[in-house]
């Protein structure tokens, strides 16, 4: 405990028997765009032109908007994720030819756009057309199944070995390039059905099932993996391996489809449940694509709160739109969804002695709170920094802010200030980095942001 050390450093002689500073930062009721998090762009980027009316595009390959200049998105949230949805064919139109620039264009683009990329790039669309099937060698192996399939959503038999050894062999080609890229977000799993919306996956075998969903989990160690609420059998088999997160695709639907039976009500609550899913947000996020757009749920004249307030209590880290507007009128519910979405990290308090040696260490105790309903997925570097004029000293800790469930955390730890840090009076301040570029990456739910992204805490001497 801090206290405890607190006594020891009294013991160690005048220069530090003074009382320790503390620091209550204020709480700030912001909307905060952070990575990993929040409202995303589909099939589009930060800047572009939104979907009119209630249309959206996927499958196909982005259809690049000029750039304006501006990040904004009129009538939709700042975001932080873009979200890519491409079927097989357009990635791998010759067998074992890989069309990557696709994907590096997307990804180079959300990059520039203060954004990362979540792809799903799935097996085939839904209709008849041969722009949205498999790829056309891949066709031409296994011939013209329709009418013969089992599902109506499948446009080819997955019992084939040939469907698991080709697509699952693309997947980990995927992976292969992929995996632990820094501007992507995550990957959407997608194993079979129109769209990769998992349609008939309970009717696969289970050597099937295993060989196409362990693609996936063999090829992607490091950047999170999201699944559909498929079936108990899939979505179990995938938690049983690897800490996976879930997505849906209708969030919203109240009765669209049929007005005795909706998704809210009659699928999703139980589904999470049994399919094994309840917990699996501690660990991987939590992505929900909405049931048409949302001028739609408006059209309809459902319950926004309600269906805000359901996700939340599922623990949603993202949202996809689809780039459609968000009707005005709702701008008071999407801001305070966005303010509990994801995570939401407020410091209450950080207690630090007001001197330090130079090569001493600079114990310090913290009181965190996240407000959100999830945790961050991904590392990034808590760290203070020291700056006094042209002196600046940046002291990373080894706090893993993926533990930082909703609730409190306390962190207390020291960091060793360098040795030729000239004495003198610096100003203490803390930030969450991106760990490759070491810059301020999330921001915090409290006062005291500077112009560089870090925030004051207060000021501290180095001694020799």
């Amino acid at each position: 405990m801090f206290r405890s050390r607190l006594i020891l450093l009294l013991a160690l002689g005048p220069l530090f028997a003074q009382d320790p500073v503390i620091v209550r930062p204020k709480e700030i009721d912001d909307v905060l765009t952070n990575p990993g998090m929040g409202f995303m762009t589909f099939q589009r980027f930060n800047g572009d032109e939104l979907n009119q009316g209630l249309k959206w595009t996927e499958g196909f390959p982005i259809v690049y908007q000029p750039f304006k200049g501006s990040l904004g998105n009129k009538n939709h949230p700042d975001t932080s994720i873009a979200y890519f949805r491409v079927y097989w064919r357009y990635v791998e139109a010759e067998r074992g030819k890989y069309d990557w620039k696709l994907l590096d264009i997307a990804l180079k683009t959300a990059h520039n756009r203060g954004q990362t990329l979540m792809i799903r790039i799935a097996p085939y669309g839904s209709s008849n057309e041969r722009k949205d099937d498999v790829p056309d060698w891949y066709r031409a192996e296994v011939g013209e199944e329709s009418g013969k399939l089992a599902i109506q959503k499948w446009r080819t038999d997955p019992e084939r070995p040939l469907y698991a050894e080709r697509f699952g062999g693309f997947i980990r080609e995927f992976g292969k390039r992929y995996d632990g890229h820094p501007d992507l977000e995550s990957v959407d799993l997608a194993i079979v059905g129109a769209w990769g919306e998992g349609a008939g996956a309970d009717k696969l075998s289970e050597n099937t099932r295993a060989a196409l969903v362990d693609a996936y989990l063999e090829a992607f160690s490091k950047t999170p993996l999201v699944m559909l609420l498929t079936d108990e059998k899939t979505n179990k088999y995938a938690l049983s391996k690897k800490d996976v997160g879930w997505r849906v695709d209708c969030l919203g639907d109240m009765g669209g489809f049929n007005p005795a039976w909706n998704h809210m009500y009659d699928y999703y609550p139980e589904a999470i449940v049994n399919f094994g899913m309840r917990d699996a947000w501690q660990k991987a996020p939590v992505s929900f694509e909405v049931c048409w757009v949302m001028q739609y749920w408006k059209d309809k004249g459902w319950d926004v709160d309600y269906i805000i307030d359901q996700s939340l209590k599922w623990h949603i880290s993202s949202f996809n739109g689809k780039s459609s507007a968000v009707p005005p009128e709702w701008k008071p519910q999407v801001d305070r969804w966005l303010k509990r979405m994801g995570y939401r990290f407020v410091l209450r308090r950080f207690t630090y002695q007001p001197a330090v040696k130079a090569q001493g260490k600079l114990e310090f105790a913290t009181w965190w709170e996240n407000k959100g309903v999830a945790p961050i997925y991904k590392q990034y570097l808590l760290a203070l920094r020291l700056k006094s004029g042209s002196q600046t000293a940046v002291l990373p800790t080894d706090a893993d802010i993926r533990t930082w469930l909703p609730g409190d955390t306390v962190y207390d730890n020291a960091v060793f200030v360098p040795a030729e840090l000239p004495a003198g009076e610096y100003d203490l301040e803390i930030a969450l980095l991106d760990p490759i570029s070491r810059q301020p990456k999330v921001k915090l739910a409290i006062a005291g942001i500077q112009s560089d992204g870090w925030y004051a805490l207060g000021k501290i001497r180095v001694v020799e």
